[in-house]
């Protein structure tokens, strides 16, 4: 738009948008990234704290069931809890000997063989290939509402991925 100042762009950590001042934001758009984080109540803490009073998040998480997480159990809420309370950085590898066991590599041709799987994930630090946990939909209303939001939407029905949308109590 004429007139109106060009925007900014951010790298950072899910967990660490440091540089990013609060209050700052209407609306935060996450597509498929929470999964990959080893400390999502921390992440949305940080989201949360970039959006002004009023604010809206829009999450996208893939449906376990239509991933190669399929045998994979969903993380318990008091898992996601503790990751918190002890500050579990992004090179926590707790969830590797699960993914290791139980990722269907069927669903995942880009993953390679087995070894190459496991070897690549032992690297998520550097990749960010994993995911560290396993969302259905209530345990991303949870974990929202867990980390201060205001849930006015939630659905798994008519998509194949977990849709929130939810906003920071003014």
């Amino acid at each position: 738009m004429e007139g109106k100042a060009c925007g900014r762009q951010y790298v950072s950590e899910a967990a660490n948008l440091g540089k990013i001042p609060s209050d700052s934001y209407d609306f935060f758009l996450s597509s498929h990234v929470l999964e990959h984080v080893a400390n999502p109540l921390k992440a949305l803490s940080e989201w949360r704290r970039v959006l002004k009073p009023g604010g809206w998040l829009i999450m996208l998480l893939p449906l376990k069931d239509m991933t190669f997480d399929h045998r994979r159990p969903v993380t318990a809420l008091e898992h996601l809890i503790e990751d918190f309370s002890r500050d579990a950085g992004e090179d926590d590898l707790t969830h590797l000997p699960e993914i290791l066991a139980l990722h269907d590599l069927s669903r995942d041709p880009q993953a390679g063989t087995p070894e190459q799987f496991a070897a690549r994930s032992r690297e998520n630090f550097k990749n960010r290939c994993l995911h560290q946990h396993v969302f259905d939909e209530k345990l991303a209303v949870a974990v929202c509402r867990r980390a201060g939001f205001e849930v006015t939407f939630s659905s798994t029905s008519r998509c194949l991925q977990i849709v929130i949308i939810a906003c920071k109590k003014a």
